[in-house]
């Protein structure tokens, strides 16, 4: 079983991506803001994160940069899920050290193949 934190401002989007990890045998742990994001990844050390990018205060790409230069926690790969579709996004969010990009709506499969292949990495 995988531990897999999942970050995102909105209730909805939460129950839905847990929804889909737990559904698969992962165990979740939530996070509504970056800045909490951070806090449980040092303490809890998930697997893998999914970050949202269009949040309050730190946003998702502010968050990954944080979460991968800081050594207790670089070794975690970080997914970014958002309804941001552009290249340009999806370039940078990789450059801020995410290990994969995925779109809203989700696709599950697509979002478990995205939790695979960061396991695998």
């Amino acid at each position: 079983m995988t531990r897999v934190l999942i970050v995102d401002d909105s209730p909805a989007q939460l129950y839905s991506l847990r929804k889909i990890v737990e559904q698969a045998g992962h165990e979740t742990l939530v996070a509504d803001c970056g800045e909490l994001a951070i806090e449980l990844a040092a303490d809890e050390h998930p697997e893998v994160i999914l970050m949202d990018i269009v949040m309050p205060g730190m946003n998702g790409f502010q968050a990954t940069r944080k979460l991968v230069q800081n050594e207790n926690t670089s070794d975690i790969p970080v997914i970014l899920v958002s309804t941001r579709t552009g290249e340009t996004d999806r370039v940078w969010g990789i450059r801020q050290g995410a290990t994969d990009y995925v779109t809203k709506p989700v696709n599950p499969d697509t979002l478990l193949s995205a939790i695979s292949g960061a396991m695998a990495a």
